[in-house]
């Protein structure tokens, strides 16, 4: 396929139009895609100069090519919007690396896995409070942790009985840092790979060694993230499929992964679950 150039443009999510998600019809016409990102590495994020990166975005980038799509227009949100952003048709994709759970599957659609990550705590330096899983926030009544709005780990506390007066909630990953630092909170709740990325940041904080995955309902937790796109949007969605599948058969796609800390685990856990798989998960 011959590969088209690519104008990459970053827009705020306010100014992004309000015309209604485009199909893929549409896309190809206009030769423009609107995709959404939340700021947070490695997932999607736009950085200082309006270039974006992240697992999500370098894999979509290739997948717009192999639609024939030659501009992507990225718009950044926070990560609580990136639903209700879709469903209002701010954008026509997201590329957060956002996780395939029951709960979304049913009020966006979903792609195939495009990564699979584990979960971690940072924690204030020393980590002070010995705090090295989720249960802990359970069992101890003193113990605070900080979670994003919107982000899976909510939903992972209350099913291990986090009470609500044990949380605190931020409203993005640049938060974590101070709210962990400051003592507002005792760790802070994200992926292993966010939490790794924001321990580099600053001296103040680190990952909590020997960390323990939680198990809920039996089982270890591990994310399984995609592409995602508004509801009736299927023509947009099952070409990206097929793209998607096309580009994770190639080492581009494991250097892309790897490159961003993914792990050799979180590799070959990426195809280990379908989206039918994921949406049905109890």
């Amino acid at each position: 396929m011959t590969r088209l150039p690519f104008t990459f443009a970053a827009a705020f999510v306010g100014l992004a139009t309000a015309a209604g998600a485009a199909s893929l019809d549409q896309i190809r016409e206009t030769g423009t895609i609107r995709i959404a990102v939340a700021n947070e590495i490695p997932y999607g994020y736009v950085d200082f100069n309006g270039k974006a990166a992240g697992a999500g975005p370098d894999v979509a980038k290739l997948i717009a090519e192999k639609l024939g799509v030659e501009k992507v227009e990225w718009v950044t949100t926070s990560f609580s919007s990136l639903i209700p952003g879709l469903q209002a048709d701010r954008f026509d994709m997201v590329a957060a690396e956002m996780a395939i759970l029951p709960d979304r599957c049913n009020q966006v659609l979903f792609s195939e896995p495009n990564t699979s990550y584990g979960e971690g705590l940072l924690v204030a330096k020393g980590n002070p409070k010995d705090v090295h899983s989720y249960q802990a926030f359970a069992e101890n009544p003193d113990l605070k942790v900080a979670i994003m709005s919107g982000a899976d780990q909510l939903e992972m506390m209350q099913k291990l009985g986090v009470k609500e007066s044990n949380m605190v909630m931020i409203g993005s990953n640049a938060d974590a840092i101070s709210t962990v630092s400051t003592g507002r909170a005792d760790a802070y709740a994200a992926t292993g790979l966010t939490v790794s990325t924001l321990a580099e940041q600053n001296d103040a904080v680190e990952l909590a060694a020997e960390f323990t995955d939680p198990v809920i309902d039996g089982a270890e937790v591990r994310s399984w993230g995609g592409f995602a796109f508004a509801q009736g949007n299927e023509s947009l969605r099952d070409a990206v499929n097929e793209a998607l599948a096309e580009v994770k058969a190639t080492p581009e796609w494991t250097e892309i992964v790897t490159g961003y800390g993914f792990t050799d685990a979180d590799v070959q856990n990426a195809s280990a679950h379908s989206n039918a798989d994921l949406c049905a998960a109890q």
